[in-house]
C-alpha cells in the first residue's frame, strides 16, 4: 500500500527508512537454528519488496546485508555496527521508563539523556530517535505487560497529556541546535581522537575550511580541567562540551540553563459545577456465575488467552464439587490451592466471596491459597480470572499462560495428614466477561443504562464489583483535563461511553528506594535510579481527553472490580505550578509559564546559590544589586520573560572564578 501510493523517497515521498523486526536479536537464542532462518527470510523478503530506501533490525547483532543492524537502550555510544557499510544509528533512546502496577515513578535527568547524546554522535553516530518523545495514555484495554499501568508518560520532553515538560525538552533543543551548528563537519568531516587520561577525551571533525569539537568527561565523580587550543575548559564529570568552532563552548550537556516546570493539578473550575459529584450505582449481575451456568464447558482447564479471545478481560472459572458425609477430603480445615499466572483472582464459594489475589509486574506464576468451607452436597465454586494486560514481549511469547494454569486442589489437613484432591479435570464451565459491560452500562446509548435502572439511594462503599455512574461539566479552559480517583480499587473509567483505561488508585507503589536528595545524573542509568512516590499510589490521576468532553452534561461510569469510594472523586487541570531555574552565567535564561502569568518571584540569587527547586538559599558570594528586584521587574504579570545572565544585568560579585549562576523560583 505504502509503495502503491508513493510514500518512500526513492519515490519521491517523506518515507526514509523501513524496519523489519524489532528487538528480535534479544531472544533469537532461545530459538535455535529456526530464529536464525526466521530472521533470514525477514531480511529476504523485506529486500523483495524493492522499496528503495535502507532497512533496519534494530538489536539484531548478525543482521545480514543489506539491513542495518542498529541499537536500542539508554546509552549507545559504544555501540558498532556489523558491517563497515552500515552507519552507527540509535534507534530507540530511552529517555525514561514506563511505570507498573505497585512500582514506582521513574525520572531519567536530562542531563544523563543529553549526555547519551552528544557521546554518541561524539563516537561516529549517524541517527537517533528517542523513545518516547511524546508520552502518552493506554486507553481502553491497551496496556500490556501484564501490570503495565494505564499511563504511558515515560518522564519524556512532551508529557502524557502534550504539555512541554522542562527541562528535559529545552535542554534537548538547546542540544540540537548545537549538533545542527556542526552538521557540515560531521557528516563530512575526517575525525580525530585524543585520549587525556582520567577518562577525558577530545575528538575532532575537521574539514578543509573548519572544525568542530567534542570534549567529553565520562568520570562518575570528577570535574576535568583541561587546555585545548590555548584556551582552558571546565569539563564537569559525566558531561560532554560541544564546541561548533572548536573554540567556544556553545553546550555543555551537564550545565541546564532551562527551567524547571513543576506541575501541579488544580481542582476544576466548571461552571455551575456542584462541588461533589452526585452518584447514582447498581450491581453487577453474577448469579449465574456463583451458580455455575454457563453454555461452554471442558473437563480440563482453559487457558484464558484461547477461552476469551481477548474480548475481556474477565473470564469465569466454575465448577461443581459433590462431597459426600464419608468423603476422605472433608474436614473443618481446607483450603483451594489456585496455580495462577500471576493475574487477578477472586474467589467464591457456594455463592459467598472468600478472597482476592493478585502478583504484581514480573511475576508469571503463583499460588492462591484460601481457606473456605464446604458443604455435605453440592459445592459451587466461581474463580473470576482477570487479566491485567497480556504478554507483549520476551521469547515463545505468545504462548505463556493466561488465566489459571493449574492445578486446582482441594486440600484437606486433619491433624498430620494431608489429603489433597485435584479439580483441575472436573468438568469446569467458563463465562467471558460482565454483566454490565455487555451490556454496555457506560453508555448512555444503551437501553439498559436507563436512568430508572440505577439506584439512587444509600450508597454503597468499598463494595466490589459495582458500578457507579455520574454526570460532570467540563472545567473551563484548555488545560489537560485528569479525573481523580482517590479512594478508588481496581476498575475501569468511562467518559461519555469512552474507555480511558484500566484503574487501580488503590495499588500503592513499594516503600523504599525513593530519596529527597536530589537525583545525581553522574553514572549509567537504570530504572531504578531516580525514583518517586514511594508508598503512594501508582497512579492516582488518569487523563481525560478535551475531545472525550461535550458542552453541557458530560458522564463519568466507575466499575469498581475491587470496591471503593467514588465521594473523593472529582476532575482536575494539569497546570504549570511554579518554575525554577539554575542557570550558568553568559546565557539568555527564558522563564515561562506556558500560557499563564508569572504572578510573583519567590526566590532570586546571582552568584554561587544553593539547594534545589522548592528550597534554593543564597550561596557564599552574590551580586550587587539584589536580584530578586531585578528579576521581578523583568518578569512578574508576563507569561514569559529573558533574563541576561551577567553581571551585565545583576552588577558585580565577589565570586572569582566560580562559575556563577542565577537560581530564580517563579509562581505561576
Amino acid at each position: 500500500m505504502l509503495k502503491k501510493e508513493k510514500l518512500f523517497a526513492s519515490q519521491g515521498g517523506p518515507i526514509i527508512l523501513t524496519q523489519i523486526e524489532n528487538e528480535y536479536g534479544n531472544v533469537i537464542s532461545q530459538y535455535g537454528d529456526a530464529g536464525k532462518a526466521y530472521m533470514n527470510w525477514c531480511a529476504n523478503m523485506a529486500e523483495s519488496l524493492k522499496v528503495g530506501v535502507p532497512w533496519i533490525m534494530c538489536q539484531e547483532s548478525d543482521a545480514p546485508q543489506p539491513m542495518i543492524n542498529t541499537c536500542n537502550g539508554w546509552y549507545c555510544d559504544n555501540f558498532e555496527p556489523n558491517s563497515f557499510n552500515s552507519p552507527k544509528m540509535w534507534t530507540e533512546n530511552w529517555i525514561g521508563w514506563f511505570k507498573n502496577w505497585g512500582g514506582r515513578d521513574p525520572h531519567r535527568t536530562a542531563e544523563d539523556v543529553a549526555f547519551a547524546v552528544a557521546r554518541f554522535f561524539q563516537t561516529g553516530g549517524t541517527f537517533q530517535n528517542y523513545y518516547m518523545y511524546h508520552g502518552g495514555t493506554n486507553f481502553g484495554r491497551t496496556a500490556g505487560g501484564p501490570y503495565i499501568t494505564t499511563s504511558y508518560d515515560y518522564d519524556a520532553p512532551l508529557d502524557e497529556y502534550g504539555n512541554i515538560a522542562q527541562p528535559k525538552w529545552g535542554h534537548l533543543k538547546e542540544l540540537h541546535s548545537a549538533l545542527k551548528a556542526m552538521e557540515e563537519a560531521l557528516t563530512s568531516g575526517n575525525v580525530s581522537e585524543t585520549d587525556l587520561g582520567n577518562s577525558v577525551k577530545v575528538t575532532i571533525y575537521a574539514t578543509n575550511g573548519s572544525s568542530s569539537c567534542f570534549l567529553s568527561n565520562t568520570n562518575t565523580t570528577a570535574d576535568a580541567t583541561l587546555t585545548f587550543r590555548g584556551n582552558n575548559y571546565t569539563v564537569p564529570a559525566w558531561s560532554v562540551s560541544i564546541l561548533p568552532d572548536c573554540q567556544h563552548e556553545e553546550y555543555n550537556t551537564a550545565k541546564v540553563k532551562e527551567q524547571t516546570s513543576v506541575m501541579t493539578k488544580e481542582n476544576s473550575k466548571a461552571e455551575k459545577e456542584a462541588a461533589i459529584l452526585k452518584w447514582v450505582w447498581r450491581s453487577e449481575n453474577i448469579d449465574k456465575a456463583l451458580h455455575g451456568k454457563s453454555n461452554v464447558s471442558a473437563h480440563r482447564l482453559l487457558d484464558q488467552k484461547d477461552a476469551a479471545n481477548d474480548a475481556s478481560d474477565y473470564l469465569w472459572y466454575m465448577t461443581k464439587l459433590h462431597v459426600k458425609h464419608d468423603d476422605p477430603v472433608w474436614s473443618e480445615n481446607m483450603t483451594l490451592r489456585i496455580n495462577g499466572s500471576g493475574h487477578v483472582i477472586h474467589a467464591f464459594v457456594n455463592g459467598e466471596y472468600i478472597d482476592s489475589h493478585w502478583a504484581t509486574y514480573g511475576i508469571h506464576n503463583d499460588k492462591f491459597e484460601p481457606k473456605i468451607k464446604l458443604k455435605h452436597g453440592t459445592n459451587t465454586i466461581s474463580l473470576l480470572s482477570v487479566t491485567v494486560g497480556l504478554q507483549n514481549y520476551g521469547a515463545f511469547f505468545d504462548t505463556w499462560h493466561a488465566g489459571l494454569v493449574g492445578p486446582i486442589e482441594l486440600v484437606s489437613v486433619k491433624g498430620e495428614e494431608t489429603i489433597i484432591k485435584n479439580l483441575s479435570s472436573h468438568k469446569w464451565s467458563y463465562k467471558i466477561g460482565l454483566h454490565g459491560w455487555d451490556h454496555k452500562l457506560f453508555s448512555d446509548d444503551s437501553p439498559f443504562a436507563a436512568q430508572s435502572k440505577w439506584e439512587s439511594e444509600k450508597l454503597p462503599t468499598n463494595r466490589m464489583l459495582t458500578w457507579y455512574k455520574t454526570t460532570f461539566k467540563a472545567p473551563l479552559g484548555t488545560d489537560p483535563v485528569v479525573v481523580d480517583l482517590q479512594g478508588m480499587g481496581k476498575g475501569y473509567a468511562w467518559v461519555n461511553g469512552k474507555n480511558i483505561g484500566r484503574i487501580w488508585p488503590s495499588y500503592n507503589a513499594e516503600e523504599d528506594g525513593c530519596s529527597d536528595e536530589p537525583c545525581d545524573y553522574r553514572g549509567e542509568y537504570s530504572d531504578s535510579k531516580c525514583v518517586t512516590n514511594c508508598g503512594k499510589p501508582t497512579q492516582r490521576w488518569y487523563h481525560v481527553p478535551r475531545s472525550y468532553l461535550k458542552d453541557g452534561a458530560n458522564t463519568l461510569v466507575l466499575f469498581a472490580e475491587l470496591g471503593g469510594n467514588p465521594s473523593l472523586v472529582n476532575f482536575q487541570t494539569v497546570v504549570v505550578g511554579n518554575v525554577c531555574a539554575n542557570a550558568y552565567e553568559n546565557k539568555t535564561l527564558e522563564l515561562s509559564c506556558q500560557g499563564r502569568k508569572i504572578s510573583a518571584i519567590k526566590f532570586a540569587s546571582f552568584g554561587d546559590p544553593k539547594g534545589v527547586c522548592g528550597a534554593f538559599t543564597n550561596g557564599s558570594c552574590e551580586s550587587k544589586s539584589n536580584a530578586l528586584p531585578i528579576v521581578q521587574k523583568a518578569c512578574v504579570g508576563k507569561e514569559a520573560c529573558s533574563i541576561d545572565l551577567s553581571e551585565k544585568t545583576f552588577g558585580a560579585t565577589a565570586c572569582g572564578n566560580l562559575a556563577k549562576r542565577l537560581a530564580v523560583e517563579a509562581v505561576c
